[in-house]
């Protein structure tokens, strides 16, 4: 992929990031909700690769950072909920 779609890749990401934090912000959304989690890890992940596409190291670090954070957010968060079900 050109470097000319990390533009539009970055901005989406950005966008995902901003409107889980507005929504909750707003109490639209909670923090320790999967939709929540979901748009931080998605937006964070696509934030992530369009700064890998144009090298920009820092926030490949730093969005890589919140995606890992998110992925192991959905998974406890997944693990709990399977073992209350099961109770």
């Amino acid at each position: 992929m050109p470097n000319d779609q990390a533009t539009p890749i970055g901005f989406v990401g950005v966008t995902l990031l901003l409107a889980a934090f507005l929504l909750n912000l707003f109490k639209l959304l909670r923090s320790d909700g999967q939709p929540y989690m979901w748009l931080n890890f998605a937006g964070a992940s696509l934030a992530c690769y369009s700064s890998y596409l144009i090298s920009f190291m820092p926030f490949v670090l730093l969005e890589g950072v919140w995606a890992l954070a998110a992925l192991v957010a959905i998974a406890r968060s997944l693990r709990s909920g399977s073992r209350s079900a099961s109770s």
